[in-house]
């Protein structure tokens, strides 16, 4: 059965609209898709990818300078990375309020380690990913922070009979590319090799699979390579179709095959000027199974529909009727 979901954030700026962003996605998804912990980034830095995730890692302090978050040795945290912490906290208690007696499964969102490393400075300023000590433990903390975060989401949502951890690598495909900007602009980090963006990777998708959730990789841009996302550990690869080369559409199949995860991203971000019907998708998804040779009737549970990114840019309607949108979608392609 084709199933839908969703990437991670919802628009707003208040934690009103956090708690209307949970309620629409368990309404919209949470009878036969897959719902998630909504991230509403409007509400400031420690909202956003990188605040959330240090509000994850374990065991080191953050705080916010003007140019961005930076980490601070053993100086302790600053006021926004604790506000970072109570962020998440409240919007657990939030998810565990609206998902008394829910049974099912459940999805989570981190940035990945190579992401965080372009957005976090070290202590003396310069992106972790210039040092290869700092990103090392600044991945090793996000791993060993994520173990605790899925145990604190099982115990507030007990009901949880399959838990995703989704981890956010949009930045990887410039990292390898070595076309990350230094802080001064005028430069470029040096490119990393694949094994070591592979083993880093590795950690943080071993310690989700070790805490008892299957650990995925949503990336949205292009020149990601999906195979070293599968080698570290993927069990589900999250993409936007738009954005797929022919080997990426090999490769996805093969994951298919191998009764991995894969979820098309296949709806625009944004508020398109034309936005297309639950029909159109379905036929946009059925052409693109035809092309790798795919019977939707053998995909199972294994093909899900999504928007192409998070809808933290889209308008509160648009973000619901995404989600609408590739709910039906998927239900199509299970009849």
């Amino acid at each position: 059965m084709t199933g839908a979901t969703g990437v991670g954030s919802m628009p707003g700026d208040t934690q009103h609209a956090y708690a209307e962003a949970v309620r629409a996605v368990l309404g919209e998804l949470g009878a036969s898709g897959l719902p998630y912990l909504p991230e509403v980034p409007g509400r400031g830095a420690p909202a956003g990818m990188t605040g959330r995730a240090l509000a994850v890692v374990s065991e080191l302090g953050a705080d916010l300078q003007p140019a961005g978050w930076r980490l601070t040795g053993n100086d302790g945290s600053g006021a926004d990375h604790r506000r970072a912490r109570s962020l998440l906290a409240q919007d657990l208690d939030g998810l565990e309020e609206q998902t008394q007696g829910y049974e099912g499964a459940l999805k989570i969102q981190v940035t990945g380690p190579w992401t965080l490393a372009t957005t976090v400075e070290k202590p003396r300023g310069d992106k972790v990913l210039s040092d290869r000590g700092a990103r090392r433990e600044l991945a090793q903390a996000l791993a060993e922070g994520l173990r605790e975060h899925v145990r604190d989401v099982r115990r507030r949502v007990p009901g949880v009979r399959r838990l995703v951890v989704q981890v956010d690598e949009p930045a990887l495909s410039a990292v390898l590319a070595g076309s990350v900007p230094t802080a001064s602009g005028f430069h470029r980090h040096r490119s990393v090799d694949l094994p070591e963006a592979s083993a880093t990777l590795a950690w943080v998708l071993e310690a989700v699979d070790g805490a008892g959730a299957e650990p995925w990789v949503h990336t949205c841009a292009a020149g990601t390579p999906l195979r070293l996302l599968r080698g570290a550990g993927a069990r589900g690869l999250s993409v936007d179709l738009d954005l797929m080369s022919a080997a990426d559409h090999d490769e996805l199949a093969e994951a298919l095959e191998s009764g991995e995860s894969v979820v098309l991203g296949v709806l625009p971000a944004t508020d398109p000027a034309d936005p297309p019907t639950d029909a159109a998708v379905t036929e946009r998804v059925l052409r693109w199974l035809e092309m790798l040779g795919l019977d939707p009737a053998t995909t199972g549970d294994s093909l899900l529909l999504s928007p192409a990114c998070g809808l933290a840019g889209a308008s509160t309607a648009w973000s619901r009727r995404a989600l609408a949108l590739v709910r039906a979608a998927a239900g199509h392609l299970s009849d």
